[in-house]
């Protein structure tokens, strides 16, 4: 499914990320009418958690591409992550997603939640 690019990207993800989302899009079984979606919700210990996960389209959802990855994100969530860059990190000791978000004023230790 090509999503229809209605929104300025609004993050950036390093070669690793992308290398590692397109490995995941072609995992056998995988929903290809799902788009990766990038976000926030309450929680965590800082105040907002970060979402990073396949779903599909809302009528609250904008549409942007990265390296030919579609993405979504609700268009609200754009001031919160506006600049953001996520790594994946594939260590024995370090693996997952990171976020470096410019606009964040504290972050909790394990990197996943933080606050504006």
């Amino acid at each position: 499914m090509q999503a229809t690019l209605d929104i300025a990207v609004p993050v950036s993800f390093t070669s690793s990320a992308i290398a590692e989302i397109k490995r995941l899009m072609n995992v056998d079984g995988f929903d290809t009418t799902q788009l990766l979606r990038v976000g926030v919700k309450g929680g965590g210990c800082s105040g907002m958690t970060y979402i990073l996960g396949f779903d599909t389209t809302t009528e609250k959802d904008g549409n942007f591409e990265i390296e030919g990855i579609p993405c979504i994100m609700e268009k609200s969530h754009g001031i919160y992550l506006m600049g953001m860059e996520v790594d994946w990190q594939g260590g024995l000791n370090s693996r997952g997603f990171t976020f470096k978000n410019p606009n964040a004023s504290t972050t909790c230790g394990c990197g996943t939640s933080f606050a504006v």
